[in-house]
């Protein structure tokens, strides 16, 4: 009787000892990109792939990274014909391409000449800046001046500059997210500035993966009024009130650029956070929404119930106040 009574303690531990076991949460954080990321997935045991990731970084990177002068992006804006891209630049530039054209040019990663010129990438600002030499900027934007071509992308404008940052996060994220799946991973939590893509939940506190979603605050301060459960989809965030210049006058412009105008987007807009299957996709609407305005993004977001948006905008009264659209969660 006491030997039976043994065998119960000891296989009862056996069965605590694997339950939690199978509950341990990895994490691993570090810099990617010119900001930060961080991986959390649930296994029976610890695992580090810090060195994955790194090889993932660099890869994408020497892709498409406009900061390194030696990247395929960066030979190709170069006047470099000769650069055969490889398959994470074939993915970014043919979504880009379906997003310029289903926004109406909103969304046009050629419009980095003119972040250039107003100072916001990594060219540096253009000296005494005024409306001819925005109108001579303007002949060479445009995503349908650029195709790709048996691996190869051709311009019909030498002067286009590509610039894939509206959306290359999202699409790291993604592609980390992969590498975790074909690891047989169910549970796991990837985000990359900001940028963020769930799947299953934290099974080790049994609640699903909580993300908030940034109050617009123009004091470089951190806060968060909203916090949503993340379901298996991304979500990014796009906003004109933490990347912004100020002239000599005081008066405030953002870093989006209406491609239309050539100049720095003016709007009551604040942030447009949007939940889709992908976080590449969602980064990408989060930046053409933002480029349209308030009224242009519900319009938009009607014909696009796929996409959950949350926007935040001030009203006429200078008020700050927050628009859920198409699902968008409450909690």
């Amino acid at each position: 009787m006491i030997r039976k009574i043994m065998m119960i303690i000891v296989v009862g531990l056996l069965v605590s000892c694997s339950t939690e076991t199978k509950n341990h949460l990895n994490y691993v954080n570090g810099k990617a990109f010119g900001t930060t990321f961080s991986v959390q997935f649930i296994d029976d045991e610890k695992l580090d792939f810090t060195t994955s990731y790194d090889s993932i970084i660099g890869v994408i990177n020497t892709s498409m990274s406009t900061y390194i002068p030696h990247s395929d992006i960066s030979k190709i804006n170069k006047g470099d014909t000769l650069v055969r891209v490889d398959q994470h630049f074939k993915n970014v530039f043919r979504k880009s391409k379906k997003l310029y054209r289903q926004t109406d040019g909103a969304f046009d990663p050629t419009i980095g000449v003119l972040v250039n010129a107003w100072d916001f990438g990594p060219e540096g600002k253009i000296a005494s800046l005024d409306s001819l030499k925005i109108d001579s900027l303007l002949l060479s934007v445009g995503l349908d001046k650029v195709a790709l071509i048996e691996n190869k992308i051709v311009k019909s404008n030498v002067n286009t500059y590509i610039d894939f940052n509206a959306l290359a996060k999202g699409y790291a994220v993604d592609v980390f997210a992969t590498f975790l799946e074909e690891k047989g991973f169910e549970n796991y939590l990837v985000e990359i500035g900001g940028e963020i893509k769930g799947r299953g939940k934290n099974i080790v506190k049994q609640k699903p993966w909580r993300i908030g979603v940034e109050d617009p605050n123009f004091d470089d301060s951190q806060s968060y009024s909203k916090v949503i459960s993340l379901k298996n989809e991304a979500m990014a965030t796009s906003g004109s009130y933490r990347k912004y210049k100020v002239d000599e006058k005081g008066n405030r412009y953002a870093h989006i650029i209406d491609a239309k105008t050539g100049y720095p987007h003016k709007s009551n807009l604040l942030s447009v956070s949007i939940l889709a299957s992908t976080c590449m996709e969602a980064d990408a609407y989060a930046t053409a929404l933002m480029s349209m305005g308030l009224e242009r993004s519900k319009s938009f977001l009607k014909s696009h119930q796929e996409l959950k948006a949350y926007l935040i905008y001030e009203n006429d009264q200078k008020v700050i106040e927050t628009l859920a659209l198409n699902g968008f969660p409450n909690d």
